[in-house]
């Protein structure tokens, strides 16, 4: 079949409109990363800006704060703007600021309010860890007892979700409704909307975490009447390692105090005049806690100028080509292997895809140890992520030809079926 052909590949990358995108990222030697999802690559915009607010910071001091190119006291606003195109929402909207847990801690401590009968959270059961444990948390901090008080919808098959049982788990009894955009695992898309409709009906407040969505799937935040957002910017967004998360909190609630009050969510204006009560400020920013993370913030300043030239349909619409064009070479490559694929095969997918096999962390040694470098999740799961600004057809090509002679030569089995400290 032409479609397994090298040559294939290559044609496919030569009608890529975003194929030169791959020369603004430092790309591992003698190496293709399919890890995108977990850690994105560098980009040298990124580098450029982490850069320029060291030199502020050598050249400035304490100016600047107010000061330079980019000044820090307004660089979690100025970031956030950058972002709210990538979720849908407006300027005013998105902030960058904490990490995922924190700021869903913030924004649960905002919306959770008990009442009468209505106590429960409503999750599920695929959802990342830390997701669960800021539940869990937040549940025992009101007085609940997790256990009986945070509701996790079940899986049929342990890898998706049906919106018909999270919906009808959305009972007289929930106070609020904290869901994935996209999860983790299987790369399943949730129907927001659908979800975000269903609970206002109900009048439950509902989140999502965006963390395995944002800069790989579009999203309308605002249209959609989402009432708060929270994700991290280290995977599809390339921020780096530990860079500053994102919230979004819709406009219709502006004016709302937040949970967590900190000094850097009061007004601009006001924040120096050192007063004991709060003066926060109209828009997202209000549920900012701590001090801008500045050199944390500053590879985003880059990183984000290349979603605002490409445009996220145009990035999504080159995720699907290249997860289509690995799920064709999977089958028809790696059908005798006893592989699952685990993710929707149809655009209800996000950025990656999902193998499960018996052997999987022994098989993603072996791929490591050949150059490829995937994502290990336990128990069997094996995540590849294809990122379309700088993955190509040819990285697919070669991933899947590597994996077929890895099972072929059975090279797995000279590992340990055991996943490392950071699988």
């Amino acid at each position: 079949m032409e479609t397994m052909t090298l040559a294939y590949a290559r044609t496919l990358d030569e009608q890529d409109g975003l194929a030169a995108y791959k020369e603004e990222f430092y790309l591992l030697p003698h190496a293709i990363y399919m890890d995108g999802n977990s850690l994105g690559l560098l980009s040298k915009r990124a580098e450029r800006t982490l850069h320029a607010l060291l030199d502020s910071w050598k050249t400035l001091g304490i100016d600047g704060w107010t000061e330079g190119g980019h000044p820090w006291f307004y660089l979690s606003e100025q970031v956030g703007a950058k972002m709210a195109p990538l979720v849908g929402g407006k300027p005013e909207e998105t902030v960058a600021t904490g990490s995922t847990t924190t700021n869903l801690h913030q924004l649960v401590s905002t919306f959770y309010k008990p009442a009468g009968k209505k106590t429960k959270i409503l999750a599920d059961e695929l959802n990342f860890p830390s997701d669960i444990y800021a539940l869990q948390s937040q549940l025992r901090l009101k007085g609940y007892d997790p256990d009986v008080h945070l509701i996790r919808v079940k899986s049929p098959d342990g890898r998706m979700l049906r919106e018909e049982d999270i919906i009808a788990a959305m009972t007289e009894e929930v106070a609020l409704v904290v869901l994935p955009a996209v999860l983790y695992r299987s790369g399943q898309i949730l129907d927001m909307e659908k979800l975000m409709k269903a609970a206002h009906e109900r009048s439950i407040p509902i989140g999502f975490d965006l963390c395995h969505s944002v800069g790989s799937v579009e999203h309308a935040l605002h249209e959609w009447g989402t009432d708060f957002a929270f994700w991290c910017t280290y995977k599809h967004l390339n921020g780096g390692p530990g860079s500053v998360g994102g919230l979004f909190i819709h406009e219709k609630h502006f004016g709302t105090l937040p949970g967590l009050a900190g000094w850097f969510g009061s007004k601009k204006e006001s924040q120096f005049d050192m007063e004991h009560t709060m003066d926060p400020a109209e828009h997202a920013g209000a549920f900012q806690i701590g001090t801008p993370h500045v050199l944390s913030l500053a590879p985003l300043l880059g990183s984000l100028t290349l979603f605002e030239e490409v445009g996220m349909p145009a990035i999504r619409q080159k995720s699907l080509q290249l997860t289509s064009y690995m799920l064709e070479l999977i089958r028809h490559e790696l059908a005798p292997y006893e592989f699952t694929i685990g993710n929707p095969t149809d655009n209800s997918r996000g950025g990656h895809v999902l193998l499960e096999h018996a052997e999987a962390a022994r098989i993603c040694k072996a791929l490591k140890k050949d150059g490829v470098i995937p994502d290990f999740r336990a128990p069997n799961g094996i995540r590849l992520a294809p990122v379309a600004l700088y993955n190509s057809f040819e990285d697919v090509w070669h991933t899947v030809q590597k994996l077929k002679v890895i099972m072929e030569e059975k090279q797995y089995e000279q590992f340990e079926n055991k996943r490392g400290v950071v699988a």
